[in-house]
C-alpha cells in the first residue's frame, strides 16, 4: 500500500496526470479541415458581414474574436510568463547575415529551439520577423531546416531583420526529444510559444520592438494569422496559402481546439486574419488549393474591414492561379517586397544583376549544423520532454495567485 501511495505522488509529481485533470475538449465546437463547402463559406461570409457596418462595430467583434482563439486555446487568463532563459549555441557568419542556434524556455523546462538570423551590417535597432513552418514529413528536411525556410531566414536578415525560425511542437529538435506533434492541446502550447517568442525578440536591444513581423505558409500561415489576431505586438504579418473561408486547417495545431466557435459565436480564420487591421497585411493564395476563391471571397471580405479603418493601402493581395501549396520563389519575392516596404528593410541587397531577389548567396546547412543541443551541448537536467508532463492545471493556479499580488 506505501508503494502505491507513493507511486502516484510520483507520477503526480511529474505531471502525469496533468493532463487528464483538465477538461477534455469539447469536439463537438470544433470546426476541422473543409468544415464548410465553398459556398457555406461564401454565405457565411455574408452573414458575418451584416453583423458590423462602422469600424467600431467591427472592433467589437475583432474584440470578441481575440477572446474566443484565446479562450478556446484555454490561454484565458494568460499563463504566467517565466524566465527566457536563453541558450545560444554555434554561431556562424556568411555573406550579409549570420546564424546562431537558439532555445528558449517557453515554460518551465519546455525548450523552443530555433535558428536566429541576424544582418551583418546595417545600425540597429533592427526589425524582427517570426517564422513559423509548417507540416513536414521528412524529419531532418523540414520545417525550419527545409532549405526554403533558411534562404527566406537569410534573405531577410541580409535586407536588415533579426529573424527567428523556430520548431513547432512535435518537429525538429522538439521531436528528438520527446514531443508530439499530434497531440490535443499542440494548438495551446504552439501559440504560447510564439507569444514567447515575440518576448524574446522584443528583450533583444538589436531590434525595434515597433517592428515586430511575421511570416509562414500552411500551419506556419495559421500560426502567423492566429499570433498577429491576439497580440498586437506583432505589427505586419504575411500568410501565405491558408487564409480561406471555408477550410480551417485540418491539423490538431489548427483546428484541435474551439478557437473558431462557442455554444453562441461563430467566426473563421477569413476574420482571424482581418483581425490584424489596421496594421499592413500580406495575402498569398494560389489556385490548386482552399485559397482558389480569394480573389472573389476572401480578399474583398478583409478589404472591406481595412476600408472602415481608410487604411486600404495597408492590405494587400498576390495570387498565383497556376501555383500550388508552397512557399516557393515566386512567393517569397512579394513577401520580401511587402517587408521592405512597411518595415524599411533594404531590398537593394539581395537584388541581382537583373534587379530581382537573388537568393543564391544563402548558405544551405546540414541539420547537423543547426541543432541547439547534441552531446557536447545536452539538454538541461529541468527540460520537459512529453507533451503530457506539463502540468497546465498548477500554472493556471500559478497564474491566479499573480493576479490576487497584483
Amino acid at each position: 500500500m506505501k508503494f502505491v501511495i507513493t507511486f502516484v505522488l510520483l507520477l503526480s509529481t511529474i505531471g502525469v496526470f496533468a493532463v487528464e485533470s483538465i477538461a477534455p475538449i469539447d469536439t463537438t465546437l470544433l470546426c476541422v479541415g473543409a468544415h464548410w463547402t465553398e459556398q457555406e463559406g461564401a454565405d457565411m461570409l455574408k452573414t458575418f458581414r451584416s453583423s458590423f457596418s462602422t469600424k467600431e462595430d467591427w472592433k467589437l467583434r475583432a474584440c470578441r474574436i481575440r477572446y474566443q482563439i484565446l479562450k478556446g486555446a484555454e490561454l484565458d487568463p494568460m499563463p504566467p510568463k517565466t524566465p527566457l532563459n536563453p541558450v545560444y549555441r554555434n554561431t556562424r557568419e556568411y555573406d550579409g547575415y549570420s546564424v546562431v542556434n537558439v532555445a528558449i524556455e517557453s515554460l518551465p523546462g519546455v525548450y523552443v529551439t530555433g535558428s536566429l538570423y541576424r544582418p551583418t551590417e546595417g545600425t540597429p535597432p533592427f526589425a524582427a520577423i517570426l517564422c513559423p513552418h509548417g507540416h513536414w514529413s521528412e524529419p531532418k528536411n523540414g520545417g525550419r531546416f527545409r532549405e526554403a525556410m533558411q534562404k527566406r531566414c537569410a534573405v531577410l536578415a541580409k535586407m536588415g531583420a533579426v529573424v527567428y525560425a523556430y520548431d513547432m511542437v512535435g518537429y525538429g529538435e522538439m521531436a528528438d526529444y520527446g514531443w508530439v506533434h499530434k497531440h490535443p492541446r499542440t494548438l495551446k502550447l504552439q501559440l504560447w510559444n510564439s507569444i514567447r517568442i515575440v518576448d524574446f525578440l522584443t528583450s533583444l536591444d538589436e531590434v525595434d520592438a515597433q517592428r515586430i513581423g511575421i511570416t509562414g505558409a500552411s500551419g506556419g500561415g495559421t500560426q502567423s494569422f492566429l499570433l498577429t489576431a491576439v497580440d498586437s505586438r506583432v505589427r505586419a504579418a504575411a500568410p501565405v496559402v491558408m487564409v480561406s473561408s471555408h477550410f480551417f486547417g485540418g491539423c490538431v495545431c489548427e483546428s484541435g481546439m474551439p478557437i473558431h466557435k462557442s455554444t453562441s459565436f461563430q467566426t473563421n480564420n477569413v476574420e482571424i486574419a482581418a483581425c490584424a487591421a489596421p496594421r499592413p497585411l500580406l495575402l498569398i493564395s494560389d489556385g490548386q488549393d482552399w485559397t482558389k476563391n480569394s480573389l472573389q471571397v476572401e480578399y474583398p471580405y478583409i478589404r472591406d474591414i481595412y476600408k472602415l479603418y481608410c487604411a486600404d493601402q495597408q492590405f494587400s493581395t498576390v495570387h498565383l492561379p497556376e501555383e500550388g501549396h508552397d512557399y516557393g520563389i515566386s512567393k517569397r519575392i512579394p513577401m520580401y517586397i511587402f517587408f521592405a516596404k512597411h518595415f524599411s528593410l533594404n531590398i537593394a541587397a539581395i537584388l541581382g544583376l537583373d534587379a530581382k531577389p537573388d537568393e543564391r548567396f544563402v548558405v544551405v546547412e546540414p541539420y547537423e549544423e543547426m541543432i541547439v543541443f547534441n552531446d557536447q551541448n545536452p539538454l538541461p537536467d529541468s527540460v520537459v520532454r512529453e507533451n503530457d508532463q506539463i502540468d497546465w492545471n498548477y500554472i493556471k493556479k500559478d497564474s491566479k495567485a499573480s493576479d490576487k499580488k497584483k
